[in-house]
Formats: structure tokens, C-alpha cells, sequence
């Protein structure tokens, strides 16, 4: 059964780990939560904070979830943290919801001034909003996940708004739907919410946020890091941090986090981007217009996801299309994603490949020396890109979230 119960009984257990930690911020939405939290963790260091940031899913090695002060948390520090988890009757626990307490616990031994959390699925009955936030920010909705959190942008508000509560100081950005942020901001409000920022209006006095200015690439970053500026500001106005104008700027020039647009090769240029919904995917279909053809589409997908939507932006922006299964146990059969291409763009020149490298190598082909080689459609598929082309490090074990949100930790799929 989903509920908080059973994270906040663990973290009574536990003595509360999260009370050692002076100051958290929270943040959940559709799309633009791991960017705004790495803007906000990468500004919130640069002011001289010890930080804590908690993220999901990696890409590569589960490590990569915890990073303190800026640096992945070691796996020694990860099992440590994992045994003290597992000495409360944790059984019961769901796979996200001991990893939550796992972060917490990290965070707290390693005295964390300023915990940055980004929300796993939802927002109201995640693992993360059992613990109090001194700010919650929402960067936006879209449809996605609706078969947990519902088939409309009001009901999805609903559960993405969970995270505000009554005496925390609130910011709605604007990376979703326009027509959802005057139901987030009324959530907010019958909260009681204590201070309220919403990104998507017009501040008096903000600065713009130019895309030369800021660690990620694309266009659309820009929303991520106002949003990050909007929850660095209630920081300021708690007195948990100062961030000059200088420490912004760098702060915002210094955040990095892999799979999101990101250029990992070049001749040709290989580009990784989750893009795992359809705002997802419209998104990186405007910002590939800038890189240069052929485009060549390695695309996995994910079987809870709209394969349709995410498919029919991409598609109107590249050359040539090869479908690919991740590794990821719930990929789709690189069949059903050939059909659906043939049944959006029957003249698109498209093909399956057995497994990923076999598609990286022939995308790369394709592209030829001047091209693209873009892969999307999952962030599971971002990950195995980088570490076919990167050497990223892996687990010797592979371990990722059970997809359905009330599994047991035994189970070892979980996608957030």
C-alpha cells in the first residue's frame, strides 16, 4: 500500500538522520527536476555550503545517485550507509524508499549544511516528501506516468503538488504546461505555503538567464536554472546561504549532469538526451534543429511510456531512425518501436538492431563524419550510450527501480 507511513516509522527508527541536516530543499515535476537540482546544489556549493544531492535514476553506477560537496559519494560510504538502513525491520520497504533513507543517512554523516532532494515519482506519496523541506519547488507539468499519477494535467498537478506544505517557502517554475501552473500555484496557496514564487511570471527586477551562461546545454535550461535562482533566493531570504551576483554566474557556468543534451563524441557528434516523455521530446526536437545532418535517431523506450508521443516530435526533426532494447528488463521489443515510426512517418528510413552497440555502431555509420547521432527516449538508453562510448564505470551488479511505485525492494526495475 502507498502511503509515507512506512518511511517516516524508518526514520523515527533511524533517530532521524534528516534533522542533522540544518537545511533541505525539495523538488519534484514532470520534467527539469535533475537540472534544476544540480543548478541548485552546483550555486548553493559555490556559496560556501557543504552540500548533499540525491537524484534518480543513474545512468551507469548507482553511486551516482549521492553526491556530497560536489563529488559522487564512494561505495564504501554507500554500504555503510545501507547497513545502518538495514538494522531497522526495513523488509517492508519499497526499493526507492530505502535508497531515500540511504541518502538521508549519507547526508547526515557527512554533515551536510544544505540537502538538495529530488522527488523519485509524483511528489505527494514519494519516499522523499516524508521529510520536511524548508523550500519546495515544482518545475512544471506534463503528462507523464499516468498510470500512476493520472490521465490529466490537473490530476498530475494534484500529486506534483503534494510536496508543498503548510510554513515552507514554494516555487512553481515554468518547464510544463503553461495551462498547469495556476493549479500548482492554488495547490500552493491551500497549503500554506508561507512565500510563493512562481518562475513562469515576470519578477520585477530578475535578471534574464542567457543559455551562454549556464553548464547545460539547450535553450530550455534557461527555465531550469530561473527556477534553481527563484529557490537560491527564499535560501537567501531564510539566511541559509549568500549568493552574490559573481557566485550565481559561476554557480550556474559550473553545473553539470550527463544525459541531458549532452555531447559525448564528436565526428560524428554523438548526443545523449533522456527525453523519456512527450514536453520531453518536443523539447530536445527544438534543440536539435541546431546540429548538423544527417540526424540519425537511436531511440529505446520504455514499455510504461507513450511511445507515440515521444516519437512523432523526433521524428520531424531527423534523417534516419534505429530502434534499439536497452538492457533495462522493461524496454520495449525494437519491433514495436519500428511499427510505431512506420505507422507516424511511413517514408522515414528506419531499422532495428539487436542490441545498443550494434545500433551505436551503425548510427555512426550513418552519420558519417559531419553528422549527428542523437539517443533518446530513455534515460536507461543515455546511460548505456555513455558507457559504450565513455567507459563509463558499472555495477557488477545491475540495479535499477522497480517500475510499479508499491514494489518491495526485491524487486530490481523500478524507472522513476
Amino acid at each position: 500500500m502507498l502511503g509515507l507511513d512506512r518511511v517516516k516509522t524508518a526514520l523515527e527508527a533511524l533517530g532521524h538522520p534528516d534533522a542533522d541536516i540544518p537545511v533541505r530543499v525539495h523538488i519534484g515535476g514532470t520534467n527539469g527536476k535533475g537540472s534544476t537540482a544540480a543548478f541548485v546544489e552546483s550555486l548553493v556549493r559555490h556559496s560556501g555550503k557543504r552540500t548533499g544531492l540525491f537524484t534518480s535514476p543513474h545512468l551507469s553506477h548507482f553511486c551516482e545517485r549521492f553526491t556530497v560537496a560536489g563529488e559522487i559519494v564512494s561505495p564504501a560510504a554507500v554500504v555503510a550507509a545501507a547497513e545502518q538502513v538495514d538494522q531497522i525491520d526495513s523488509n517492508q520497504l519499497t526499493f526507492f524508499e530505502q535508497v531515500t533513507l540511504i541518502a538521508l543517512c549519507l547526508f547526515a554523516r557527512a554533515r551536510v549544511e544544505v540537502a538538495v532532494l529530488e522527488v523519485g515519482l509524483g511528489g505527494r506519496l514519494d519516499a522523499t516528501n516524508a521529510v520536511w523541506a524548508d523550500v519546495a519547488a515544482v518545475t512544471g507539468v506534463a503528462l507523464d506516468h499516468q498510470t500512476y499519477l493520472g490521465d490529466t494535467l490537473a490530476a498530475i498537478a494534484y500529486e506534483k503538488a503534494g510536496i508543498f506544505k503548510a510554513g515552507q517557502r514554494a516555487v512553481i517554475g515554468r518547464a510544463g504546461e503553461p495551462e498547469a501552473v495556476p493549479l500548482l500555484a492554488a495547490h500552493a496557496r491551500n497549503a500554506g505555503v508561507s512565500a510563493l514564487t512562481i518562475v513562469a511570471e515576470s519578477t520585477p527586477g530578475a535578471e534574464p538567464v542567457e543559455a551562454e551562461a549556464i553548464g547545460l546545454a539547450g535553450l530550455h535550461q534557461r527555465d531550469n536554472a530561473a527556477c534553481a535562482l527563484a529557490i537560491i533566493d527564499h535560501l537567501e531570504a531564510l539566511g541559509a546561504i549568500a549568493a552574490d551576483r559573481h557566485i550565481r554566474r559561476v554557480g550556474l557556468a559550473s553545473t553539470r549532469l550527463p544525459g541531458r543534451l549532452e555531447t559525448i563524441a564528436s565526428s560524428p557528434r554523438v548526443v545523449v538526451d533522456g527525453a523519456h516523455n512527450p514536453h520531453a521530446a518536443a523539447t530536445l526536437r527544438r534543440a536539435i534543429e541546431r546540429f548538423s545532418r544527417p540526424r540519425i535517431l537511436l531511440v529505446a523506450v520504455s514499455s510504461s511510456k507513450d511511445l507515440g508521443g515521444i516519437l512523432a516530435p523526433l521524428l520531424a526533426g531527423v534523417t534516419s531512425v534505429i530502434a534499439a532494447r536497452c538492457r533495462y528488463a522493461r524496454t520495449l521489443p525494437a519491433t514495436d518501436i519500428v511499427s510505431a515510426v512506420r505507422q507516424i512517418a511511413p517514408t522515414m528510413d528506419c531499422s532495428e538492431a539487436s542490441d545498443v552497440p550494434t545500433a551505436i555502431e551503425r548510427a555512426c555509420a550513418l552519420a558519417g563524419p559531419d553528422g549527428t547521432v542523437i539517443a533518446a527516449g530513455s534515460l536507461f538508453l543515455a546511460g548505456e550510450v555513455r558507457q559504450i562510448v565513455c567507459g563509463d564505470p558499472t555495477d557488477p551488479i545491475r540495479v535499477s527501480d522497480p517500475m510499479d511505485i508499491g514494489q518491495s525492494a526485491s524487486d530490481p526495475h523500478r524507472s522513476t
